[in-house]
């Protein structure tokens, strides 16, 4: 693995979870879309995570929210491929790509990202061998339909027995293909294609998935709509509070990573968590 992946799997055998912030250079993300489709914002909100204490900046070019329209490949290559250069040279944390595409993981690969993070678990035609080929690991999510119809009526007999299922399935999917478990990160998709029971049931119950598959977790409830419905409804750059509460009970039940915008009042929240779990 490059030495970018390398930092990122050693990072991820420290005991205390790490942090992930949330860089979406498109118009019409839930919470941030539009604010960072200029490079040089885009660049001083990276830096800024940083100094609150990110130690992974996940980059987006296309909208995965309820309801999201598909962005051409010219397109997305576009918002993300200048900004990854931009970053490789001017941050000195980890980047991660949050992309679909094998012609965008190929070209993230190139420009040095540490992790291709996939909502669609490398499913698209020819996904898998791009991951495979590229000095980066991956993050294979579950997701119950498309973005664009994917909360019109999840359905679940057992959404956390499901979800796992899926994983383990992805899991040995990447493995066949040659990327080897060391690569692997697993995110059960809070969410997408999910109600807010589905959602709260697969939070009640995320250390039976993380005993379960033995890789490292990734918990992304940041802002999205299951804090606004516990909270009132409360617009999305209102719900920290909520967002907070959510990354706390993630970490304490195994996650190794929150992706979150909040990055500063999440480190600090997890200094807390870590430390409890490792008082006497």
């Amino acid at each position: 693995m490059g030495n970018a992946a390398l930092g990122l799997r050693e990072r991820l055998a420290r005991p205390e979870p790490l942090v992930m912030g949330v860089l979406n250079v498109t118009p019409d993300s839930f919470s941030d879309g539009g604010r960072y489709t200029q490079i040089d914002a885009a660049v001083a909100r990276a830096q800024e995570m940083v100094e609150e204490g990110a130690e992974l900046i996940d980059i987006g070019g296309e909208s995965t929210r309820p309801g999201a329209e598909a962005v051409a490949l010219d397109e997305e290559r576009r918002r993300v491929l200048p900004l990854l250069e931009a970053l490789v040279e001017r941050v000195a944390v980890a980047l991660s790509i949050d992309t679909s595409k094998p012609e965008i993981m190929t070209e993230a690969g190139a420009a040095g990202v540490a992790l291709i993070n996939d909502v669609r678990a490398l499913q698209a035609p020819g996904a898998l061998a791009a991951a495979a080929a590229v000095d980066a690991g991956v993050c294979v999510m579950h997701m119950q339909g498309e973005p664009r119809s994917m909360q019109a009526s999840p359905q679940y007999g057992d959404v956390v027995r499901e979800v796992g299922d899926f994983l383990e399935e992805r899991v040995a999917a990447c493995v066949d293909a040659g990327i080897g478990r060391e690569r692997i990160m697993v995110d059960p998709g809070f969410g997408f294609g999910k109600t807010l029971d589905h959602n709260l049931s697969l939070l009640r119950h995320l250390e039976s998935v993380v005993e379960r598959l033995d890789l490292p977790l990734l918990a992304g409830m940041s802002r999205k709509r299951m804090i606004a419905t516990l909270t009132g409804g409360v617009p999305a750059d209102e719900r920290l509070y909520g967002s907070l509460a959510a990354a706390v009970l993630a970490a304490e039940r195994g996650a190794r990573v929150l992706r979150v915008h909040d990055v500063r009042p999440t480190v600090e929240a997890l200094a807390i968590v870590q430390a409890t779990i490792e008082a006497e």
